[in-house]
């Protein structure tokens, strides 16, 4: 049986009465990708207000890895809401915050001893990564990459590259902050060198401490070991261990960002492990808690211990309902497969993809690790102009015929893969059907 079920067009009648009562009560400024308004969701498939079923590529915005309403995760969360939700660990602390602290610091890819603490979000452990950074190195400037996506709120908007609609008219920045490219292979600019885009972006890096900023001034470099928000770029193998050399020459910290690879979405726990390299300091938030918000910042623990006592920390930070939460997730990926189903996903999407690219010029580019692919649209292979409008076509066509995704990149022309990783396979060959049944008919037209 088919798991798309369409009882109404796209929106439904509901969805569409729920959207003029948002416009009423709601800012703008909050954007919805799909106009349906969810009633419940279980594994990689969502039921809006309608009744209608969609198959879910999107994840919550990579947040659902072990899928909509986890049998664990649920049982997890009522059990800890029906003790208590809430205490405050600064105030009177619980072994669940101690014990998953131990947990994560036995798992992060990071060498020597480590110490964890936890934060509400992405952008807030962004925040702290670079506020323990500054206050380990006392330095104050950061290093950040182009296409790079770190939050919203203010240091972690400055640290983000794109303009629209995350930093337009909410300037000034965070000050001490600089930016070097990406080596985003499909786009790299021929007049920064004939070399590989590895070995020149860190040549651009060495270049930047001359006319931009001194070396012993830089705190931290951070990065996505593979971009999010910024179209799923993997970097060259060789990127990563180059970058590594680089800051510890410099007494440099490496702050990983693993906000939205963490947990399984590139085939291993964290994608620091592909590299074999070890950041000083890598976040992890999204999925860590199945959905509830929830982040971490491991560190090096001399690094970790660097900020003196109450310098961190937040009223709701390590939330006991969220890291039961996160407790069970961590069950999950212990006791199943999790992580060679990723895998799996990834290479069922890779085969579909090279075909789109063979027989789609609107297809320029198809890449990926595990189950974080992107497919890249492009008006014209030759220039590779951004095929943008084309993207919101095919996710329009996407979500009517009952599938949610959502896109990326700098230029919003690439369609990025975030279907939970639980996904049955029958489930991903039709959801893969629908969009590729969505961009034919785009490039077609």
């Amino acid at each position: 049986m088919s798991a798309i079920q369409l009882k109404t067009e796209i929106p439904g009648p509901r969805s569409r009465e729920l959207f003029a009562r948002r416009e009423a009560a709601v800012p703008r400024g909050p954007y919805n990708a799909t106009p349906i308004f969810v009633k419940e969701a279980k594994g990689a498939v969502l039921t809006d207000v309608d009744g209608n079923r969609l198959i879910d590529f999107a994840g919550g915005i990579g947040c659902m890895n072990v899928g909509h309403a986890n049998d664990g995760v649920v049982a997890a969360v009522s059990a800890q809401a029906a003790a208590f939700t809430h205490t405050c660990f600064h105030v009177t602390p619980y072994e669940s915050y101690i014990r998953l602290a131990e947990r994560l610091n036995a798992l992060v890819p990071i060498d020597g001893r480590k110490k964890t603490m936890f934060a509400n979000s992405g952008a807030e452990a962004v925040e702290n990564a670079v506020k323990i950074a500054r206050a380990a190195t006392g330095r104050q400037a950061v290093i950040a990459f182009e296409d790079g996506f770190h939050g919203r709120t203010l240091l972690a908007m400055s640290l983000t590259s794109k303009v629209h609609p995350y930093k337009a008219g909410f300037g000034p920045f965070a000050p001490e902050i600089y930016r070097v490219p990406y080596p985003y292979a499909y786009r790299w600019p021929s007049e920064l060198g004939a070399q590989s885009c590895a070995d020149a972006c860190i040549a651009v890096l060495e270049d930047t401490f001359k006319r931009y900023v001194a070396s012993e001034s830089v705190a931290a470099v951070i990065l996505e070991p593979v971009l999010g928000e910024g179209g799923f770029v993997v970097p060259p193998p060789d990127f990563m261990p180059k970058l590594r050399e680089l800051t510890k020459r410099h007494g440099i910290l490496l702050i990983a960002d693993e906000v939205q690879t963490g947990f399984g979405r590139t085939g291993k726990l964290f994608a620091m492990e592909h590299g074999g390299v070890s950041a000083d300091i890598l976040i992890a938030a999204k999925s860590l808690a199945g959905g509830l918000p929830l982040s971490s910042i491991t560190g090096r623990a001399e690094i970790m211990d660097a900020a003196g006592v109450g310098g961190l920390g937040g009223t709701f930070g390590g939330n006991p309902v969220s890291l039961a939460a996160a407790h069970a997730v961590l069950d999950q990926f212990e006791s199943t497969d999790i992580l060679a189903k990723a895998n799996r996903i990834g290479a069922t999407v890779a085969a579909r993809g090279e075909g789109w690219k063979k027989r789609v010029p609107l297809v320029g580019d198809v890449r990926g690790i595990g189950a974080m692919w992107a497919v890249e649209l492009v008006k014209d292979r030759k220039t590779k102009a951004p095929a943008k409008e084309e993207c919101n076509a095919i996710s329009t066509k996407c979500y009517e015929r009952g599938l949610v995704t959502i896109s990326a990149g700098t230029y919003g022309n690439i369609i990025r893969t975030l279907m939970p990783l639980v996904i049955g396979d029958a489930e991903l060959d039709e959801g893969l059907s629908v969009f590729e049944a969505a961009l034919a008919e785009v490039a077609g037209a």
